[in-house]
C-alpha cells in the first residue's frame, strides 16, 4: 500500500518523468543498458538518478519550474514518450509528438518561477495548453515564449497569478511571444508582455482573447500583430508603448481568402472583431492606428478608449501623406454596441477611418480630433484634401455611412467632424458635429429621415452635401458659421437641391438658395431680406437671438427647446410637419437634453414671450448676417 501511494521519478539531468506507482506497470530492462516504463524506453547511462516520494502527478501535464539561470522539468508519465524536452539553462525545448493515446487530450504545459535568461520553446503538430502560473521570464537571446506547432495554443494566466514576459533587443524573432498557429489568450490572472525587437505577441494564424487581464508594456513594432483575424470576447487589454499599431490583424497570404465564415471556422477574412471587454490603447508615432483592421472591423459591444498623438507620414506605395487613426479599417467599419471613446491629437489624425463603408446601429461614440491639418489642404465648399496634404476629422469615410441607431459625438477643431465621400443615410440615432469645417459633409447625397442630429460648424456648413440633400424626418439643428455658409447645404452649383420634405428642422443660418420645400419652413421674426452671399446661398429670412436664451418650439403636444451659439440678427429657419409656435427666454426643465445643454426635447417650458413666424422664401440672398 505504501508503494502504490507513491511516485517513481527517473531523472535525466534538468529533466524528470514522473510515474504513479499504480499505473508504472511492468518495467522491463534489456541487455543491462535501457529500462522500458509504459511506452517510454531510456538508456540507462542517461539516467542520473531514480528516487521515489509522494509527490502527486497530474496527468497529461508538464511542469516547468525557472529558478534563475536553471530550469526544471517535470513530466507526467502517462505522456512522457510523447515529450521530448532539451534544456540548456533555463531555456527549454520541447518537441511534442503523437497524444492521440491519451485518451484524446491535451498537454497542458505550466510554467512558474521567475529567470532573466529563460525561453519556452514548443514544437510539433498537436494542439496543446500553456499554463502560466505566476512566471517573470526574460530571454536575453529570443522570444520568452515560441510556438512553431501550427496548430492552435491556448495561452492561459491562471487565476490570481501576475505573468510577465519579455524578450531580448535587436534580435531577429518576430515577438516577445510568437507562434505559428493559432493563440488563445485567455485566463482570469494577469500576462503583462514587452516587446524589445519587434512585436509583443506575434501570430501567423488568428488570435482571440477573454478574460485575461493582458498589459502591453511596449513593443518596437505592433502590440497585437496577427493574420486571418482577431476576436475580443472579454478580458482587460491595455496597450502603450508601441512603436506602431496597438493591433492588427492582416490576412495569411499562403491561404485562400474569406470573408467571415460560420463560428469563424477556417476564416481567412483578416477580420477585427470587438464583442466585449475592456480594451485601452494608446500609440504615439507618427500615422499609426490604434486598431487596424486588413479586412473589416466588427464591434458589438465592451468599453474602448484609444488614444493617437503621432503626427503623418508619407506613404510612398500610395503616393500620399497618411496621419494616425484610431480605429482604421482596409474594408467595412460595422459598430452596433460598445462605448467607444476615440481622441486623436497630432496633425492629420482621425477617430475614425474607413476605406470602405462605415454602419453604425447602436453603441456610444465620442470622438475627438484636435489636431492641426497637414500641407494644403483645400476645406471650403464641400472640404477635401491634395495629395500633399493630410486634414484631421473625426469620423473620415471613404464609402458610404449609414446610420440607424447608437449616440454619435464628433468634434474636429481643424476640418470636418464628419465626412464620407459618398452617400450618407441617416434614419435613427444620435449625432452631434461640431467642427471648423462642414459639420458634416457627404461627397454625394445626403438623406436624413430619422434620428436627432445637431450639426453645427464655427468655419463653414452645418450640413453640406454634394449631391442632394433631403430631410425627410428625424429632428435637425443645423448652425453655420455666418454669411456666405448656410445651415443645410446642397451642391446647387453642380445642379443638385435641397428637399425639405419632412422632420422638425432648426437652421440657424438659412437654406440652400432653390430649395425645394414640400414641407413648409418659416422665418423667426418679421419677414425681411436676407444678406448677400455665394451663388446658391441662403434665401430671404430674418429675425433675431440671444445667445444663452432657450427658445421652445412647439408643434401639437411636442416641444422642443434649444439655445444658440450666438446673438444675431437675422437667418434663423424653422420647419416642422405643421406651423409652430414659438417663444423666446423660457424656462426649461425635464425633457431629454442633447447637445452640450443646448437642445431639449420633450421639454416643460414656462413663461416666455412669442416669437414672430412668417412664411420662408429662399429664392435668392444669402445665408445669415453675422460671426463668431
Amino acid at each position: 500500500m505504501l508503494v502504490e501511494a507513491q511516485t517513481l521519478n527517473i531523472s535525466s539531468g534538468s529533466v524528470i518523468d514522473q510515474y504513479p506507482a499504480e499505473s508504472a506497470g511492468i518495467m522491463t530492462y534489456s541487455d543491462g543498458t535501457s529500462l522500458t516504463i509504459l511506452n517510454k524506453t531510456y538508456t540507462l547511462s542517461d539516467i542520473t538518478k531514480m528516487y521515489t516520494d509522494e509527490t502527486t502527478v497530474t496527468n497529461n501535464q508538464v511542469n516547468i519550474v525557472y529558478n534563475g539561470s536553471e530550469a526544471l522539468v517535470y513530466v507526467a508519465g502517462n505522456v512522457a514518450s510523447y515529450v521530448n524536452v532539451t534544456v540548456n539553462g533555463a531555456k527549454v525545448y520541447i518537441n511534442q509528438t503523437n497524444t492521440a493515446d491519451v485518451d484524446g487530450d491535451e498537454i497542458t504545459y505550466v510554467l512558474s518561477g521567475i529567470s532573466t535568461d529563460g525561453q519556452f520553446a514548443l514544437d510539433g503538430s498537436y494542439k496543446c495548453t500553456v499554463s502560466l502560473n505566476g512566471v517573470t521570464l526574460t530571454n536575453t537571446s529570443g522570444a520568452a515564449i515560441s510556438i512553431g506547432n501550427k496548430k492552435r495554443i491556448q495561452l492561459s494566466a491562471k487565476k490570481g497569478t501576475v505573468n510577465t514576459l519579455a524578450d531580448s533587443a535587436n534580435g531577429s524573432q518576430k515577438g516577445c511571444i510568437y507562434s505559428k498557429g493559432q493563440i488563445q489568450l485567455q485566463g482570469n490572472g494577469t500576462l503583462n508582455v514587452a516587446g524589445n525587437t519587434a512585436h509583443a505577441i506575434k501570430s501567423g494564424d488568428y488570435i482571440s482573447i477573454k478574460n485575461l487581464t493582458l498589459n502591453i508594456t511596449k513593443a518596437v513594432k505592433d502590440g497585437i500583430s496577427c493574420n486571418k483575424y482577431f476576436l475580443m470576447t472579454g478580458g482587460t487589454v491595455n496597450i502603450s508603448g508601441v512603436g506602431d499599431d496597438g493591433i492588427q490583424s492582416d490576412f495569411e497570404t499562403d491561404d485562400t481568402t474569406t470573408g467571415e465564415t460560420t463560428s469563424h471556422e477556417d476564416e481567412n477574412s483578416a477580420n477585427l472583431y470587438l464583442q466585449d471587454g475592456i480594451l485601452n490603447v494608446t500609440v504615439t508615432a507618427n500615422a499609426t492606428k490604434g486598431i487596424k483592421a486588413g479586412g473589416d472591423l466588427k464591434i458589438s459591444g465592451g468599453t474602448i478608449t484609444v488614444k493617437t498623438t503621432g503626427g503623418t507620414l508619407y506613404d510612398s506605395s500610395d503616393a500620399d501623406y497618411k496621419g494616425c487613426a484610431g480605429l482604421k479599417s482596409d474594408g467595412n467599419i460595422v459598430i452596433s454596441d460598445g462605448t467607444l471613446t476615440l481622441t486623436s491629437s497630432g496633425t492629420g489624425g482621425k477617430c475614425i477611418k474607413a476605406d470602405g463603408t462605415l454602419t453604425i446601429s447602436g453603441g456610444t461614440i465620442n470622438a475627438t480630433s484636435t489636431g492641426s491639418n497637414y500641407g494644403s489642404s483645400s476645406g471650403g465648399w464641400g472640404g477635401g484634401s491634395s495629395s500633399n496634404s493630410c486634414s484631421a476629422k473625426a469620423i473620415k469615410v471613404d464609402g458610404a455611412m449609414t446610420v440607424s441607431g447608437g449616440i454619435i459625438t464628433a468634434k474636429a477643431s481643424n476640418h470636418e467632424a464628419i465626412e464620407t465621400k459618398s452617400t450618407l443615410n441617416v434614419t435613427d440615432g444620435v449625432i452631434y458635429a461640431y467642427s471648423k469645417d462642414d459639420a458634416i459633409n457627404s461627397a454625394s447625397h445626403m438623406t436624413i429621415s430619422g434620428g436627432t442630429i445637431m450639426a453645427h460648424s464655427t468655419g463653414n456648413d452645418g450640413l453640406d452635401a454634394n449631391g442632394n440633400m433631403y430631410i425627410k424626418g428625424g429632428l435637425v439643428y443645423a448652425i453655420c458659421s455666418g454669411t456666405p455658409e448656410v445651415a443645410l447645404d446642397a451642391n446647387t452649383e453642380g445642379g443638385y437641391k435641397l428637399y425639405v420634405q419632412g422632420g422638425t428642422i432648426i437652421a440657424l443660418g438659412g437654406l440652400e438658395k432653390g430649395a425645394s420645400l414640400t414641407q413648409t419652413c418659416y422665418s423667426v421674426g418679421s419677414s425681411s431680406s436676407g444678406g448677400g452671399g455665394r451663388p446658391g446661398g441662403g434665401g430671404s429670412s430674418s429675425g433675431s437671438w440671444n445667445k444663452n436664451t432657450w427658445y421652445s418650439m412647439t408643434v401639437g403636444s411636442s416641444t422642443i427647446a434649444f439655445k444658440t451659439p450666438s446673438s444675431g440678427g437675422s437667418g434663423l429657419v424653422v420647419s416642422a410637419s405643421s406651423q409652430p409656435t414659438m417663444k423666446s427666454g423660457v424656462t426649461v426643465s425635464n425633457g431629454t437634453i442633447f447637445f452640450d445643454s443646448q437642445l431639449y426635447t420633450g421639454a416643460t417650458i414656462s413663461g416666455g414671450s412669442s416669437v414672430t413666424l412668417s412664411t420662408y422664401n429662399n429664392s435668392s440672398g444669402g445665408g445669415g448676417g453675422w460671426g463668431w
